[in-house]
């Protein structure tokens, strides 16, 4: 199948859905650790935010989840909250020091981030991005990204005297990153389908795709190895994610083409949803209805 189509420059990641074991530990986690606050909350599951308006994150409690070990099966690797300024990814490490939390660190070229679990191993990364007119691209057209280690003195430095009062405005979902079971089919149906680009290639082992010339809103890797089955439905991971498309025009594109691979569409509150080959939950939203 070769791509019949880009997706909009304009698209953007939404909000992610996790699956939890406990909810008001979770809750804990989100807002003390990562700077998140609850915006509704009913039942076993909450959303939350950062500015008090848009969801970025919402949780939902399954009873007796199983906790999968990490990196043992498609699913999530980690969902990526980017935040608008370097002095803000400062307070966040200064946060997460103090929380006595593991904090796993990369300098990717393209932006600084940092790397936590939360209680059910869902990978978290907070990060922030360099300008754009700072990338670069090899001779293939790729950007360059690397894991060199984070200059950890500069960010602290850099939010010197300033209050921590959790996530700022203007936080958002950055990018989503998967375990999968095959690159190939990875590439089949977040490229040839949907219609990401590629934006970096590692081999048999990671991809990055975008659109609009991001360096990336979604990961893929089979670091899970090859084959990795699909995380089960009663284990803690991602249900679903949201892309953020601009018209309706191009959602009933992108559900044209889903339906034309083969893969069942269904809505969910009207809005159109699928899986991927790994039962990751896809939703697509309309952010300027027409």
């Amino acid at each position: 199948m070769t791509a019949t189509a880009a997706l909009h420059q304009d698209v953007e990641i939404g909000l992610v859905q996790l699956r939890v074991s406990n909810l008001e530990r979770s809750l804990d986690f989100y807002q003390n650790v990562v700077g998140l606050s609850i915006l509704r909350q009913a039942g076993r599951e909450a959303e939350m935010t950062a500015d008090g308006q848009n969801v970025l994150l919402i949780l939902r409690e399954i009873e007796n989840a199983k906790v999968l070990r990490r990196n043992s099966a498609a699913g999530l690797y980690h969902f990526a909250i980017l935040v608008p300024d370097r002095p803000s990814l400062g307070l966040v490490l200064r946060n997460l020091i103090s929380s006595g939390i593991h904090v796993g660190q990369g300098d990717h070229l393209v932006s600084e981030a940092l790397y936590i679990q939360d209680p059910d191993n869902n990978g978290i990364e907070l990060y922030r991005d360099r300008p754009k007119d700072t990338w670069k691209k090899d001779a293939e057209g790729n950007y360059i990204m690397t894991t060199d280690p984070v200059d950890v003195d500069g960010l602290l430095a850099a939010s010197e005297d300033l209050p921590w009062k959790g996530l700022p405005a203007g936080t958002v979902i950055g990018h989503v990153h998967f375990h999968v079971g095959d690159l190939g089919k990875a590439r089949e149906f977040y490229m040839d389908v949907l219609g990401f680009e590629l934006t970096a290639y590692y081999g048999d082992a990671a991809m990055f795709i975008s659109a609009g010339g991001y360096h990336h809103h979604i990961g893929l890797n089979i670091w899970a190895g090859q084959g990795a089955p699909a995380a089960p439905a009663d284990a803690a991971g991602i249900d679903y994610f949201t892309l953020l498309l601009p018209s309706e025009e191009e959602r009933t594109a992108v559900v044209e083409r889903v339906r034309q691979a083969g893969y069942t569409v269904d809505e969910t509150d009207g809005v159109p949803a699928f899986k991927d080959p790994w039962n990751i939950g896809i939703r697509l939203i309309v952010t300027k209805p027409q």
